[in-house]
């Protein structure tokens, strides 16, 4: 799809691309890249390639060129946050009743669990991570790498009040953590 989109870029104002790219290629890009937790460096350069060739499409820049500051212009992740982002924005869908039934019903909080009901944890918002036998393939599964996720946020991004809210919330923590010197 890039090499199709580049063939007629000369003839496309910067909007129209940027619709196609997203449309195209960056929601393929996203749509399982939540299975992506805790894989390896490797698979995930792969998927940061296609991201780095799509922001060179969209300035013109050549093969060489540095990226980072052409996906901070465009407020795009790179992919280890775009990954943390879609398995947190499942979670608070998990919770919030918006998911579906079999991802909803993995996802316990701290506080059903019997024995940490009277814990300072337990009246905070954060979910019980399970133990795993296997580092390589149990930290990889949805529900220790989501859980693992969703405690990792601060608090006041945990609490709130709508998804879009979440979302946005979500995205500038990210976006600092992904560009530090950016802001």
């Amino acid at each position: 799809m890039l090499r199709r989109i580049r063939s007629v870029r000369h003839s496309l104002p910067r909007p129209a691309m940027l619709t196609m790219l997203r449309s195209h290629v960056i929601n393929k890009l996203d749509s399982c890249i939540s299975v992506m937790a805790g894989a390896p460096d490797v698979l995930l350069h792969r998927l940061h390639s296609v991201l780095n060739a799509a922001v060179r499409l969209v300035f013109s820049a050549r093969k060489f060129d540095h990226t980072t500051p052409l996906l901070c212009e465009l407020h795009w992740l790179k992919v280890p946050q775009r990954v943390k982002f879609r398995l947190c924005v499942l979670t608070y869908r998990c919770l919030t009743g918006t998911a579906p039934h079999y991802l909803a019903e993995t996802i316990r909080p701290v506080s059903s669990h019997g024995t940490c009901q009277h814990l300072r944890s337990a009246e905070t918002s954060t979910l019980l991570v399970p133990s795993t036998r296997r580092s390589t393939l149990g930290d990889r599964s949805f529900l220790v790498a989501d859980t693992r996720a969703w405690n990792a946020l601060p608090q006041h991004i945990r609490n709130a009040s709508s998804l879009p809210i979440f979302r946005r919330e979500l995205k500038s923590v990210l976006f600092r953590s992904s560009f530090p010197n950016a802001i």
